[in-house]
């Protein structure tokens, strides 16, 4: 009954190895139900913009999580 959700902090990956760390996400993206990329919302921690963010898409509130 728990919806779990990761935050990264990371930039959109152009390098030779991107790969790799798309394949990690994939991975994670497996695993939680949600994974939340501050480079794709504009975002990053500890901007507190970034924590509604993650409650709002995990329909929770501060006091549940």
């Amino acid at each position: 009954g728990f919806r779990t959700g990761i935050l990264t902090n990371n930039w959109v990956d152009d390098s030779a190895g991107r790969s790799l760390t798309a394949a990690l996400l994939e991975r994670l993206r497996r695993r939680f139900d949600l994974v939340l990329e501050s480079c794709r919302i504009g975002m990053r921690k500890p901007d507190p913009g970034i924590y509604s963010h993650a409650l709002e898409a995990l329909q929770a509130e501060p006091q549940e999580v």
